[in-house]
């Protein structure tokens, strides 16, 4: 039997004065449609009352329309340099690598103590300024769920184990340790630092490419410090179907839109799964926010003073006890 995760409490921050130098950031690139889930989020911690700003990273190939549709939110727009992987490592398509790596640029936002990255097609549903407060020192996330055909590379799919029910496929002694707990990369909170910014960068240079790129490299480099957290922190879609049982759909605060045909704004309804009641609901769910027009940003709004909502107290989270190699 594998060790379980220590069982620790994140603060809440109930009581506290929010610093100015904490935020939510988002990453973007070229001139599609992803931009349309960045308005989206921007006005979804809007309506929450989060007390913090909303950065977006950008790559030099973002048009300046879709800058300034921005900045009109109330973003704060920051151009990046891409990362490029090294020149032999090329059994995976360049441009992938170059949007994916490129993130790792946030770790040198050094003006923030602390960050919550969220993919531009995630959406926040209720005010989680709160995980801002959780200890220093470690690397938070949600574990993902190695189901999907997405993972046939895996040795999890290999032999039916996810860690989102470690009991029901053990993992196969002859196979040795299981692997250690993997996070899901499309939410994450951390701490930028010119120290770790370094160490990313030289550690890419010596790292095999892999499917899922700056996840997977994520996963290797912060092992040790990683400490998950409850998926209600980011609900990947196809949990409602793998995992039901681990999913409480009304107490979910971040819901990621990431499974195939989920796009609120390419949604038809007609790839698998996506003809779900729970899917219709929470792609009408997006839209509301996207199209409320009071949630458009005034230009008096500031971020300098806490929200009510962000100042009220929390109810303590804890992580998860899931099984791990460490």
């Amino acid at each position: 039997m594998a060790p379980q995760v220590k069982k620790t409490d994140v603060i809440s921050g109930a009581g506290k004065i929010t610093a100015v130098d904490r935020a939510y950031v988002t990453f973007l690139a070229g001139n599609g449609d992803y931009v349309k889930g960045v308005v989206g989020l921007a006005k979804g911690l809007r309506k929450v009352k989060s007390a913090y700003p909303l950065v977006v990273a950008i790559l030099p190939d973002v048009p300046e329309d879709h800058r300034e549709l921005l900045r009109s939110q109330g973003c704060i727009v920051k151009e990046i340099e891409p990362i490029y992987p090294p020149a032999n490592q090329i059994q995976f398509a360049m441009a992938y690598y170059v949007i994916n790596y490129s993130k790792l640029r946030i770790w040198n936002f050094l003006e923030y103590s602390k960050m919550v990255y969220l993919d531009a097609d995630i959406q926040v549903y209720e005010n989680i300024d709160h995980l801002l407060d959780a200890p220093d020192g470690y690397f938070y996330a949600v574990m993902d769920c190695f189901c999907e055909k997405t993972w046939s590379h895996s040795r999890q799919f290999s032999v039916g184990y996810c860690q989102q029910c470690p009991n029901k496929v053990t993992w196969p002694a002859e196979m040795g340790p299981p692997p250690p707990l993997y996070f899901n990369a499309g939410m994450f909170v951390y701490e930028p630092n010119k120290t770790t910014y370094e160490a990313l960068l030289e550690t890419l240079q010596i790292t095999p490419p892999t499917p899922f790129a700056e996840q997977d490299f994520l996963n290797m480099f912060f092992e040790k410090t990683y400490q998950p957290i409850p998926l209600v922190y980011n609900l990947v879609l196809a949990m409602l179907w793998r995992h039901p049982e681990n999913v409480e759909l009304d107490k979910v605060k971040v819901v990621h839109y990431c499974a195939a045909g989920s796009k609120p704004w390419r949604y038809t309804g007609e790839e698998a799964n996506m003809d779900r009641e729970d899917i219709k609901m929470l792609v009408k769910k997006w839209w509301d926010v996207y199209d409320d027009e009071s949630l458009d940003f005034k230009p008096d709004e500031a971020f300098s003073k806490p929200s009510i909502m962000a100042s009220m107290p929390e109810p303590a989270v804890s992580y998860i006890p899931a099984p791990s190699a460490a």
